[in-house]
């Protein structure tokens, strides 16, 4: 983060920064808000406890990276995306996860969002490939994806366990040197 700004990385709208446990009150009162739009695809942690492990992990663990998607104007969280199982040597990949809060659903936060943790990822991280994994009935995820610059690679059938159950998922995947 540079000195005169509170952002890893900053967009017209958005800014990311990293999680931190401060956020604990904020990020649980987003997701009780956002519970019908989450659900059945999304079960992001609803309790001090489940926080406090949730971000733990994001901020302690070197092969994971969270990153809290907040409007500029007013600063207030919007979503989160955390890139998960990043792998170094010649793989250099990670898998992105994602949630856009209620309040901000639809208003192309989360696509400003998106663009700037790739950025980050392939430069600051030097990632070369990130893959994001949706399942089928998820259309807005799938758009998202599609609108910022990844391409559909294949299907996983019960791929994840969500929700009581195996559910098969969409694989897509962008890489530094690929068209966005």
């Amino acid at each position: 983060m540079s000195e005169n700004s509170r952002y890893l990385a900053e967009g017209p709208r958005v800014g990311l920064r990293p999680f931190t446990y401060d956020d604990e009150a904020e990020f649980l009162a987003r997701v009780r808000e956002s519970k019908d739009l989450h659900r059945p695809w999304l079960f992001p942690p609803d309790s001090p406890d489940a926080y406090h492990a949730y971000a733990g992990r994001l901020i302690e663990d070197p092969t994971k990276a969270g990153f809290l998607v907040c409007e500029k104007d007013g600063g207030g969280i919007a979503g989160f995306i955390n890139i998960n199982n990043i792998v170094a040597g010649s793989f250099l990949n990670g898998t992105l996860g994602y949630g856009v809060f209620a309040h901000a659903a639809g208003r192309g936060l989360m696509g400003e969002g998106l663009a700037l943790v790739v950025a980050h990822a392939f430069t600051t991280l030097g990632l070369h490939r990130l893959e994001i994994n949706a399942q089928p009935g998820n259309a807005a995820s799938i758009a998202l994806a599609r609108r910022c610059g990844f391409r559909l690679e294949g299907f996983s059938p019960d791929f994840l366990y969500i929700d009581g159950a195996w559910r098969d998922h969409e694989r897509w995947a962008i890489t530094a040197t690929g068209p966005r």
